[in-house]
């Protein structure tokens, strides 16, 4: 066992072990959990404009159609958590297809504008369908997560009863902490595959790419498909977190604030998404707190937000760890393809 693989473990079972800590109080578990959700969306987020180039400003819509849909699905249906998750994560990714396949085509500003226009559209939605959504009123009254085998204890012993339901937020702490390392792991062997290799080289050149034979639109809408796909993930959580649901929860400013932590991480780096969401995240609580000290309101972190992403533009423009989204530039793919193309005089 390296060094590197020994760190990991040790810090994944002090994390494990940090809710049975004195320390870990129920603000400092919410947090952790909060930050974790945020890590999902930036992994998630970090598929379009870090692995593929494009500038997703829509994000936040898939958030909300996986939240409304876990909502809806337990209100109205009293399903199960662990139906809801992949049913929520399924209608996220079938939505990102419907949006994707059309808009693909388009490149740069008009396709910012366009994924900023379904944002909208989704806010608009749940705000003004009262009769599906209850609009501006919300959706109170989400049972949380449980867990419940009691139909297989009483088949083993009538006398037994095996059913949990997540009370405070130390179980939902660790079901946070279970999402985290699953879609990391997923991402770490999307990134490694032919799929995304194929998703840099049409970041880095995607004429190159064509010219290999990759089909750009195809990709661009799996990208699209599995990163709304992950939204609608965290999406569901949230909702059997939080307990209550609000169209103001998913406005724009949430999709900004999640591009944020990817580039301040480091545009295609899945490490650079986890390091940026807990960056930000404990910085707004941070400055939730001070700034009322201080005479100043809460909203005024925004501009903290603002004046780091500046800083961090002038500065580090790469990002805290551009290491992975560097070395794509060396991905032999587009280097042996732009090597052909040039010996070819196709470009030059």
């Amino acid at each position: 066992m390296n060094r590197s693989t020994l760190i990991k473990i040790v810090g994944f079972a002090l994390i494990l072990a940090f809710p049975l800590t004195p320390w870990a109080g129920d603000y400092i578990l919410h947090v952790l959990t909060l930050i974790m959700v945020y890590m999902v969306l930036s992994m998630g987020l970090n598929v379009v404009p870090g692995f593929c180039g494009l500038l997703d400003l829509g994000f936040v819509g898939f958030y909300g159609i996986g939240a409304y849909t876990a909502g809806l699905l337990t209100l109205n249906y009293g399903m199960s958590m662990w139906l809801i998750i992949p049913l929520a994560a399924l209608n996220g990714a079938v939505w990102g297809v419907l949006l994707g396949a059309p808009t693909l085509r388009l490149t740069g500003d008009y396709f910012a504008i366009v994924t900023f226009g379904f944002s909208e559209l989704v806010v608009l939605f749940l705000t003004n369908e009262i009769w599906l959504t209850r609009g501006p009123l919300g959706l109170p009254g989400i049972d949380p997560v449980n867990i419940d085998l009691s139909w297989l204890s009483k088949a083993i012993n009538p006398s037994w009863d095996w059913y949990y339901e997540f009370i405070g937020e130390k179980p939902y702490f660790y079901l946070a902490l279970v999402m985290v390392v699953v879609v990391y792991v997923v991402m770490r062997r999307i990134e490694d595959s032919r799929l995304g290799r194929a998703w840099f080289a049409i970041r880095e050149d995607p004429l190159a790419a064509a010219s290999a034979g990759i089909n750009i639109l195809n990709y661009k809408v799996i990208a699209f498909a599995i990163s709304a796909g992950i939204g609608a993930l965290a999406g569901s959580f949230f909702a059997r977190w939080t307990l209550f649901l609000s169209p103001d929860m998913f406005k724009f400013w949430e999709s900004f604030l999640v591009l944020c932590m990817v580039v301040l991480g480091g545009l295609g780096n899945i490490n650079g998404a986890l390091i940026g969401a807990t960056i930000l995240v404990a910085l707004g609580e941070l400055l939730r707190d001070l700034l009322p000290r201080l005479g100043l309101p809460a909203e005024t972190r925004f501009l903290a937000y603002g004046l780091l992403m500046i800083l961090i533009m002038r500065f580090k423009p790469s990002g805290f760890i551009p290491k992975i989204a560097d070395a794509s530039l060396k991905n032999p793919v587009i280097v042996n393809l732009k090597r052909t193309l040039k010996v070819k005089g196709v470009v030059s």
